[in-house]
């Protein structure tokens, strides 16, 4: 009885949190998000408050962005894996394969409230989102490097889509920045970073100067600033497979240079490290909290939402 009343004690201090930013001044909340993420260390103590099942088909989710009360969730369904080919073809390493894009958008208990589908033919791998307190922006690309992508943006209000712009490479994650009004993106494994106009001009395509994780699903957070969770995959000399797994605070207006990192020591039922795919962070008075949901549907326990916090120092 007392573990569900805990568990309910969290689930609505997640809910007012999520409510008490609605019509908040966005610049100084995710300022707190900043400050308190910078005074991290890789022995900051996070423990795991929640662990929330989401009783729908969640196929491989990808990107998180937190709209008030509501969480938006990106995920792929692949209705046929991508092949690779002995040898290049036209340019590619592998079939595109099938499948459909799809936006979720839960409340804060993980109920599903509305299915959005984006994406267009072989363009239907939705990745990372952010919203940029207008507009959640989604990009759909082909699961495939070196490939195309279309960038959405969806009104959160009547969950209109409408597309932005198109991309002659794959696009992994997309961030607004809310100062200059600017759209960072991310190429396959977080390679090559781009900057474009919100019409999609193309002003900068840069190597990524960190060779530590690949980001997977990023945020805007304070003065021209994202905050990524990505993972690194490693071989042991067993011949298995191990996860570093991390978060990273990058400056947008200073070619993406990596202002605060941190591993994260944290793994899902399935094994993976909770900064595989979906990671979103907030301020809740002195908690740092952390939402991810890094399982897909068919594994262990299918997808869960892992909410983590850790008081705020200082």
């Amino acid at each position: 009885m007392r573990r569900k009343t805990v568990l309910a004690s969290v689930l609505a201090g997640v809910l007012v949190a999520g409510l008490s930013v609605v019509g908040a001044d966005a610049a100084g909340r995710d300022d707190q998000v900043a400050r308190a993420f910078e005074g991290t260390t890789r022995s900051t103590a996070w423990a795991q408050v929640a662990r929330i099942p989401l009783r729908f088909p969640t196929y491989h989710p990808q990107g998180f962005a937190l709209v008030g009360d509501l969480i938006f969730l990106s995920s792929v369904e692949v209705l046929e894996a991508p092949v690779r080919y002995p040898v290049p073809v036209d340019g590619y390493d592998r079939s595109p394969g099938k499948g459909i894009g799809h936006v979720f958008v839960l409340d804060r208990q993980g109920n599903l409230k509305k299915d959005i589908r984006v994406g267009e033919g072989t363009a239907y791998h939705p990745g990372g989102i952010d919203f940029d307190g207008e507009n959640v922006w989604v990009p759909s690309a082909e699961y495939r490097p070196n490939s195309r992508a279309i960038v959405y943006k969806i009104n959160p209000k009547n969950y209109r889509v409408t597309e932005e712009f198109r991309v002659r490479d794959h696009v992994g994650g997309v961030v607004r920045d809310r100062r200059t009004g600017l759209v960072h993106g991310v190429s396959w494994g977080s390679r090559t970073l781009y900057q474009w106009t919100a019409s999609g001009k193309q002003l900068a395509a840069k190597a990524n100067q960190s060779h530590l994780l690949d980001y997977q699903d990023c945020d805007y957070v304070s003065r021209s600033k994202q905050l990524c969770g990505g993972v690194t995959g490693l071989k042991t000399p067993t011949g298995g497979n191990f996860e570093l797994g991390g978060l990273a605070l990058l400056d947008l207006k200073d070619d993406n240079r990596i202002l605060h990192e941190i591993p994260f020591p944290s793994y899902s039922a399935a094994g993976h490290s909770v900064t595989r795919n979906p990671v979103a962070l907030e301020v809740d008075g002195s908690k740092l909290r952390l939402f991810t949901a890094p399982d897909d549907g068919e594994e262990t326990a299918g997808t869960e939402l892992l909410v983590f916090e850790s008081p705020i120092s200082g």
